[in-house]
């Protein structure tokens, strides 16, 4: 049965805030949650970037959730950093934290003041790095001197198992790519034909695990509501690979979305009033194949959304 989580947007709401959210989507009835990781957020209107890593620690042991975050180490991070981090959460609540990989975004990445990579150096980073975390994981000292470079790193503190690294994709390309080294496969609300392609290619590379999907969501009593949520905090993040990896600011994706229309931000975010198309479009989901299903309201007042979706809608889909 598929599982329905929440998705905690770090760029859109304060800590504190989402801390409130996760705790009452429990309560409500959410299976699970995830969150993103970034060190800036998309637009100046989102105006929020908190520490991932500080508030899972706390959001693990404020709820019974299982946990996700998604993550590119190899530039912001050194993997033997993440490799302590995933370890230490693992240990701390085993069988609850998993980890999302992927080869970052320039937005995020470019505090260091290091060269950004071409996208295809940044994917073969990405292996290394996974490499460097998975051998610690499993208790390995571990030395490299290729694109990532570590020194005798070994986790004193680790998990009796290792939480599931998760490939994180939005191409079919990527998610092929995936299969070779993921625990599972995470991705975003796409048009149905390419999701189902993303699928395929993953499970016949070989791809184990689960499938999940982050759900990019708008909705308000009134679709006027809707749209205006969407609008506001969205229209920045409508635009596909190269932009959305290259660009480095929130001033700079304002700028490059400033003539964004509601119809085009529909094509990324799944807006309306009406709850029983929300009840389609997730069942549609569902019927593709993914096993896990984190809803993310693209609105910053997440406390509707929950109670809302959490009577009306999650029931629907059981």
């Amino acid at each position: 049965m598929t599982e329905y989580g929440i998705h905690a947007s770090h760029e859109q709401i304060s800590p504190g805030a989402l801390l409130d959210a996760v705790i009452a989507a429990e309560r409500a009835g959410f299976d699970a949650a995830m969150c993103s990781d970034h060190f800036s957020p998309w637009s100046t209107r989102q105006g929020q970037s908190g520490f991932a890593w500080s508030w899972l620690g706390a959001a693990l042991q404020a709820t019974n959730l299982s946990f996700g975050v998604v993550n590119a180490p190899g530039q912001r991070y050194h993997p033997a950093i993440i490799a302590q981090a995933i370890g230490t959460l693992g240990s701390m609540y085993p069988g609850r934290f998993w980890a999302a990989l992927g080869s970052g975004e320039f937005s995020n990445e470019h505090i260091t003041g290091e060269k950004w990579p071409r996208k295809e150096v940044r994917d073969a980073r990405l292996i290394e790095s996974v490499g460097v975390i998975r051998d610690m994981l499993d208790g390995q000292e571990v030395s490299r001197d290729g694109l990532i470079t570590v020194d005798r790193a070994r986790l004193w503190t680790r998990p009796a198992v290792a939480p599931p690294l998760i490939g994180a994709a939005v191409s079919v390309k990527t998610a092929r790519a995936c299969a070779a080294w993921a625990d599972g496969l995470v991705t975003v609300n796409a048009p149905e034909d390419h999701l189902r392609e993303m699928i395929s290619a993953y499970r016949d590379a070989g791809g184990r695990g689960p499938i999940c999907l982050q759900v990019h969501l708008s909705w308000a009593p009134t679709q006027h509501e809707a749209e205006s949520i969407a609008h506001d905090q969205w229209r920045s993040n409508i635009f596909v690979p190269p932009v959305c990896w290259d660009l480095a600011t929130a001033e700079e994706f304002d700028v490059v979305s400033e003539n964004v229309t509601v119809d085009q931000v529909a094509k990324v975010v799944n807006i309306s009033a009406d709850l029983e198309q929300h009840v389609e479009w997730l069942r549609g989901y569902a019927d593709l194949g993914f096993e896990r299903i984190y809803l993310h309201h693209v609105g910053q007042d997440l406390m509707p959304f929950i109670e809302t979706f959490a009577s009306k809608v999650l029931p629907e889909l059981r």
